[in-house]
């Protein structure tokens, strides 16, 4: 019997059940279990991710093949995202949740097997199962969007993008510090302790969501999809989706320049950074700085999307993306205040693109639709990123960091110019509406 069919008797001092007021209930208990469960989710997924070239380059000496044990990180997390988004559109948020981070700590262990017995391609297939982390990480934002209202969305999806930043940002230093010198106490080499803690982490969310996570809130929204098909739709179906809708093709877009302009420029900014004689040091405080922008004012981004509109926060994240993008690529190798503020702003940037373009995303595909759109604008973002990644080196080496960085502004330009476009002709027929349709085609329109 689902929240909305519960019969409540009334007498003298009892009053019928607000439905509204079930599912505000229930939605404030799906985020703070969230905010609860992605926090150890990230710190496993970054921690595993951290350790994954170094391990390799120690086991095999080869530069080369530590880049493909790290990209196995990504590769991971774009093959899970629609197959978890149509399991999730079958199962739920939970049964959804609980799989992937549970296939995550699975990799855990096998990379941990790695690197006790130093068999490099055990650390690539664990690897690539700890990115399946995190696209059910990503996908978990999602999951706090599905009962929210139309005013409340963004701040859940902020909220959840913003618990995430603990772990992903205490992954890497517990994982490679505290953990690393037990796995030595215990006899074990110090870069299986990064992997043992994947292992408890994502343990930890997978059994937290599966406890507490009741009612499944995309049950309660009626997402899920039908039991008893006779064939599973075509994977095409949910990019159909995306593109049959100007909403959604812009959340998409949002998510997609944000996505390629920021692992573009971070990518290549340590390596510039190096060239200049800058220290080991100088560059992990611009990282942090950078992951600051992306992460620590995403509950702040989420209450302007709300209050303003997703379609002029996307305009703000393109142009924080083109300032940010200018200032790094106007910056010598030897300075530093360029690219803090240039790598800041870019995560910044970032940040107003995922929530807006996630926000926005929801509100433009039907309940039915949604999970299958959301999994398929994942695979996009985190697809086109992987490629900017590689593409980077090729383009600083072709030309220059410089060139890189002030194109990758320039494309941020995108999202400046798009949603424009799109603001300009929904007034203009506002305007005409009056004058070319009836009452009933008005309303639709």
């Amino acid at each position: 019997m689902g929240v909305y069919e519960l019969a409540v008797p009334i007498g003298p001092k009892i009053r019928p059940k607000d439905p509204m007021s079930d599912t505000a209930v229930i939605q404030r208990r799906t985020v703070r279990v969230l905010m609860a469960s992605v926090i150890p989710a990230g710190m496993g997924t970054s921690g595993g991710y951290a350790a994954a070239a170094v391990l390799a380059k120690n086991i095999t000496g080869s530069g080369a093949l530590a880049g493909i044990a790290a990209a196995g990180y990504g590769i991971g997390s774009a093959t899970a995202t629609l197959p978890l988004a149509r399991f999730m559109a079958r199962r739920g948020r939970r049964a959804g949740l609980v799989r992937g981070w549970s296939v995550a700590s699975a990799g855990g262990l096998i990379a941990a097997t790695a690197a006790i017995l130093g068999l490099y391609p055990l650390l690539v297939v664990g690897t690539f199962l700890i990115g399946v982390g995190n696209a059910t990480t990503l996908s978990a934002r999602y999951a706090g969007s599905d009962l929210a209202t139309e005013d409340s969305r963004a701040r859940a999806i902020g909220f959840l993008v913003w618990a995430s930043a603990f772990g992903s940002v205490f992954g890497p230093t517990v994982g490679l510090g505290p953990a690393g010198r037990l796995a030595g106490r215990l006899g074990l080499t110090e870069l299986a302790g990064p992997y043992l803690l994947s292992v408890l982490m994502l343990a930890v969310a997978a059994f937290a969501v599966n406890a507490w996570l009741r009612p499944d809130p995309l049950v309660v929204a009626g997402g899920i999809e039908p039991e008893g098909r006779v064939s599973r739709p075509p994977v095409s179906r949910a990019f159909r989706r995306i593109w049959a809708s100007p909403g959604a093709r812009l959340a998409v877009l949002a998510m997609l320049i944000g996505q390629v302009v920021m692992v573009a420029v971070m990518t290549m900014t340590p390596l510039h950074m190096d060239d200049g004689g800058q220290s080991l040091q100088i560059i992990g405080l611009m990282i942090s700085f950078h992951v600051v922008g992306m992460y620590f004012f995403a509950p702040v981004v989420g209450w302007l999307v709300d209050r303003i509109g997703p379609r002029r926060l996307v305009v703000v994240a393109g142009l924080l993306l083109f300032a940010g993008g200018e200032i790094a690529s106007r910056t010598d190798p030897a300075d530093r205040a360029g690219v803090f503020w240039g790598l800041f702003l870019i995560g910044l940037g970032w940040s107003f693109g995922l929530v807006a373009g996630s926000s926005l995303l929801t509100a433009s595909v039907s309940v039915a639709a949604r999970v299958e759109a959301q999994g398929a604008a994942d695979l996009i973002m985190i697809g086109s990123g992987a490629a900017a990644g590689l593409m980077s080196g090729v383009v600083v080496q072709l030309s220059s960091y410089h060139a890189l960085s002030h194109w990758s502004g320039i494309m941020a330009l995108t999202l400046v110019a798009v949603p424009s476009v799109q603001m300009a002709r929904r007034h203009g027929h506002r305007h005409e509406a009056p004058r070319s349709l009836g009452a009933d085609q008005v309303a639709s329109h």
